[in-house]
C-alpha cells in the first residue's frame, strides 16, 4: 500500500488550495472600513495518505461564518474532500447606542482625563461567547493598545 498522496489526490489538493478564498470575504455595511467576514487558510498538514487544511473563519455576524462554511463545503465536494466545521467564536455586532459603552467612555474620561479610543475590530472576542446565550446582555471589550501585531 502506498503511504503518499496519489498524483490525483495531490492535484485535487493543489486545486482546492488555489481555489480557496483567503483573507477578507466581506466588509461591514454597518461600520465603514471594518472587515465583517474573513477566512484565514492557516495550516496544511499532510499525512501518509491524506491532507488536512485548517482554516479560521471570523465574522461580526454568524450568517457571514455560515456563508463561508457552506462555500468551503461546496469546494470540498468539488475536490472530493470532506469538510468538518469545528467550533468558533460566535459573531458579536457593534452597538453604537450601548449604554455600557457610553458609561465606560465617561468613566475612562473621568479616570484618565482623555477620551478613550472606541472602535470596532475584526477579531475573535469572548463577548461573542457571552452574547450567544445572553442575547440581551450589554457589554464592551477593553483591550491594550497593540501596534504591529503581526
Amino acid at each position: 500500500a502506498s503511504l503518499a498522496l496519489s498524483a490525483d489526490s495531490q492535484q485535487r489538493l493543489l486545486a482546492l488550495l488555489n481555489g480557496m478564498p483567503n483573507g477578507v470575504i466581506r466588509m461591514s455595511d454597518a461600520v465603514k472600513g471594518v472587515v465583517e467576514t474573513s477566512l484565514n487558510l492557516g495550516v496544511v498538514i499532510t499525512g501518509e495518505s491524506e491532507a488536512e487544511i485548517i482554516c479560521l473563519i471570523r465574522s461580526l455576524i454568524d450568517s457571514g461564518k455560515d456563508y463561508v462554511v457552506n462555500m468551503l463545503i461546496a469546494l470540498g465536494q468539488l475536490a472530493g474532500a470532506k469538510v468538518v466545521p469545528q467550533s468558533c467564536y460566535p459573531g458579536w455586532q457593534p452597538d453604537a447606542h450601548s449604554p455600557v459603552m457610553h458609561l465606560v467612555r465617561e468613566l475612562y474620561q473621568d479616570l484618565f482625563s482623555k477620551t478613550p479610543n472606541i472602535m470596532v475590530i475584526h477579531a475573535g472576542l469572548e463577548c461573542g461567547l457571552f452574547k450567544k446565550p445572553y442575547p440581551h446582555m450589554d457589554m464592551v471589550s477593553i483591550g491594550p493598545t497593540i501596534t504591529g501585531p503581526h
